[in-house]
């Protein structure tokens, strides 16, 4: 993998895509995470202006630190980044309180915190005909749907939707993404209990990448098998992510 390349071509996809469209500049959630680390500083080489959002929601100190410390790097690196934290913990409290007579779900819950994170996303959009940038990889958005349906994948584009999780690791470290980030485990942050992806998905990226590159159930480790379980099972239960919503045409006749 030529990562100087990748970098370049993704850079200027990005920049193309805006120029061609008359888009003033980007704006990106910031997780503390490796993905909207990368995707943060893949944009911000566009020079365009790019408008980093911080938005916790009762945030675990860790990944609130490492958002603010990515934010930093950003800003001191590039001129063109502009922050502000956005805390969306008491519109959460409120939405809560609001739905308590209904029967609590916890995944429910969680993925109403990914959605008012988009909403405000597009609200900070609107405002400055700005885009919204997609920080999920290949094996979260087209391998186990591990996202949430409109709300970190309600987005404009996905520059590194093409990477496996190795390779957004490895434009990482090319990118001088801070240590941090890079050694933390990754995690939605949408979890009072602070779960990480593979507390959730039962299985690492690196298992969940030979998934998707091997088909063979021949010769296989019982490790192997239950990893090809884990990801066929979320495949199919989170296709209708990874396909255009259905739609009922109408017979002209």
């Amino acid at each position: 993998m030529t990562t100087e390349k990748i970098i370049s071509y993704i850079t200027n996809w990005i920049l193309e895509y805006s120029e061609k469209n008359n888009i003033n500049g980007f704006i990106i959630g910031i997780s503390g995470g490796i993905d909207s680390a990368v995707t943060s500083i893949l944009t911000a080489k566009t020079k365009k202006p790019l408008l980093c959002l911080n938005m916790p929601i009762h945030q675990e100190k860790k990944q609130f630190e490492r958002s603010k410390k990515h934010i930093q790097f950003l800003q001191k690196n590039y001129k063109n980044v502009n922050y502000k934290e956005v805390n969306l913990s008491k519109l959460f409290d409120q939405f809560k309180e609001t739905i308590s007579k209904e029967k609590k779900c916890n995944l429910s819950l969680a993925n109403t915190r990914a959605r008012l994170r988009m909403t405000t996303l597009y609200y900070y959009a609107q405002l400055n005909n700005y885009i919204v940038v997609g920080t999920g990889n290949k094996v979260e958005d087209f391998g186990i749907g591990f996202y949430t349906k409109y709300g970190d994948g309600g987005v404009d584009i996905s520059p590194i939707a093409d990477l496996l999780k190795s390779e957004v690791y490895l434009l990482g470290r090319k990118l001088n993404v801070i240590n941090d980030i890079l050694e933390a485990p990754p995690t939605d942050g949408l979890w009072d209990n602070n779960l990480t992806d593979e507390d959730q998905i039962g299985a690492t990226y690196d298992e969940l990448e030979w998934a998707m590159k091997n088909n063979s159930k021949d010769n296989l480790s019982k490790r192997q098998k239950e990893v090809q379980s884990i990801y066929y099972r979320l495949n199919k239960i989170n296709r209708h992510k990874m396909i255009p919503i259905p739609v009922c045409i109408i017979p002209k006749k």
